[in-house]
């Protein structure tokens, strides 16, 4: 039989990655391109709109250039996003600013407001408490920072919606996402006119709210003559990033959970039903009748980036003179230190921490250095220092007596093989890592989901799914990180109160 194709669209953090995926269930080709992101004040970060799109169009020239195949042969394309990324347009569907992101911190007031007015009327009808990543308090620092965008503002969209709409015309989200918002009914599954009337903005202004499997719309004449896709092509409504890393992980029955090495780590687990928590971040699953509550460490690789760039010149240097990444050569260096880096403690609170501690004053540190410690210790701190966050998420889990059958590591620092036994010897778990696993993957299965190729979910992931390894936990290590697990978290409480002590010195640079 002649083969067809899905196209996944990832819109990261960071890039746009794509997949194709043969109907047959094999990966035939990927791209990925970075974007920019802009910091035009401390705890700012926002992206253009249209970087997205035009970055988008690229990468789909590329994998034309890369496979030679015929553009009609794609059934269906689907794509995901981080959630909680807003684009603002006027009524005329033009957009109106940067879009802000999930770490932005600027509406840490209109955060507390929030929860000094509306907490547990919030957490009701969301099943979250108001923080700065969700939608709700940042559309309300644009409101009280910037009126005129605010007043000209009739359309909300989020940033994989704003690729749907620009395919195809239609002004559409899925359930997930909206969820994200923070101006969503949990319970209802429809737009919540309470929370919407506290920002000031008509419910009936908002997008219609589809299952994430929905056809929703076809790739227009205009788009097919701009990035080479057919006229026609159909066009998936999508979901979130993490919901797409979940289905692409495999985790598709009760039980099955992901811990996730990105920009943010996360743990989820595949529920029937949600678990409103302070702690947790309660999402439908891509699935209906599921879902997936998960905990959050706000930088997860995004603490290794952040090292590489500030501490690893030598090693971007000499990645240029070989195959191996700056990355691959500070794991190297990392890898010949013994387990807890010889006392030396490293805390990735670099844009404050979200579970447990929901606290946006704490800064990242290293704590403990003596003359014997190298940078060969730094670079293993920071790997250990992720993974007791990610530890510290575990106990949420644990306490509400949740149940974890199977755990998969997924997301760009899971391509470690020293960073993925770290974590399985902190949690004292065992891991599987998927050949493939991240939301273009995920996105390209929804897709044929929708359109039939696949007949479940579980059939898309039993056929399409390959684990390239199984991390087996030393447990003589985790006892010995049980230990030191300890010590990091009087860290963390003999620090809490320093750090709030400094903003209130230096204000805004610690929020």
């Amino acid at each position: 039989m002649e083969d067809k194709y899905l196209l996944g669209v990832d819109l990261g953090s960071g890039a746009v990655k794509l997949t194709l995926l043969s109907t047959q269930g094999s990966v035939v080709a990927t791209t990925y391109k970075e974007y920019k992101t802009y910091y035009p004040q401390v705890a700012w970060s926002e992206q253009e709109p249209e970087d997205w799109y035009n970055t988008f169009r690229d990468s789909f020239t590329r994998i034309l250039k890369q496979t030679k195949i015929d553009p009609r042969k794609i059934l269906a394309l689907a794509s995901g996003a981080a959630t909680h990324t807003a684009v603002l347009m006027d009524e005329d569907f033009n957009v109106l600013r940067r879009a802000i992101l999930w770490t932005d911190q600027r509406s840490h007031k209109q955060s507390e407001y929030l929860a000094q007015n509306y907490n547990e009327e919030i957490f009701k009808i969301t099943y979250h408490y108001p923080d700065t990543m969700w939608t709700l308090p940042q559309n309300l620092w644009i409101r009280d920072n910037e009126p005129e965008i605010w007043h000209r503002t009739k359309r909300i969209f989020f940033a994989k919606d704003y690729l749907l709409y620009r395919l195809t015309g239609e002004y559409i989200t899925d359930w997930i996402e909206a969820l994200g918002s923070m101006f969503f009914d949990a319970e209802e599954k429809k737009w919540s006119k309470k929370l919407c009337d506290i920002m000031g903005f008509p419910v009936e202004n908002l997008p219609k709210v589809v299952a994430p499997t929905e056809i929703v719309g076809r790739v227009t004449a205009r788009v097919a003559k701009e990035t080479g896709l057919a006229e026609g092509t159909l066009v998936v409504a999508g979901a979130s990033d993490t919901s797409l890393e979940i289905l692409a992980a495999g985790a598709v029955r009760l039980g099955q959970s992901t811990v996730k090495l990105a920009t943010a780590g996360r743990i989820c687990v595949v529920t029937d039903r949600a678990y409103p928590h302070p702690l947790l971040v309660n999402y439908y699953h891509v699935i209906p009748g599921q879902w997936y509550p998960g905990t959050a460490t706000r930088s997860c690789a995004a603490s290794y980036r952040w090292y590489r760039d500030t501490f690893g010149d030598y090693e971007k240097g000499k990645s240029k003179k070989t195959e191996k990444s700056a990355y691959e050569l500070l794991d190297e260096d990392a890898g010949k230190i013994t387990v807890g880096s010889e006392g030396l403690f490293f805390h990735p609170y670099l844009l404050g921490e979200i579970t447990p501690y929901k606290d946006p004053y704490l800064r990242a540190s290293f704590t403990g250095f003596s003359m014997k410690h190298t940078k060969a210790h730094a670079s293993r701190a920071v790997l250990e220092g992720v993974a007791f966050s990610l530890r510290n998420c575990l106990t949420v889990f644990h306490s509400l007596k949740m149940d974890i059958k199977e755990l998969r590591i997924i997301g760009g620092g899971a391509q470690s093989p020293l960073w993925r036994q770290i974590v399985a010897d902190v949690l004292g778990l065992e891991l599987k890592k998927a050949v493939v696993d991240d939301s273009s993957f995920g996105a390209a299965l929804l897709a044929g989901v929708s359109t039939g190729v696949f007949s479940s979910f579980e059939e898309a992931a039993d056929r399409c799914i390959k684990i390239q390894e199984v991390v087996k936990p030393d447990y003589n290590n985790h006892q010995k990180y049980e230990k030191l697990f300890t010590i990091h978290k009087e860290i963390h409480d003999n620090l809490a109160d320093t750090y709030r002590k400094i903003s209130e010195l230096y204000g805004s640079w610690a929020i």
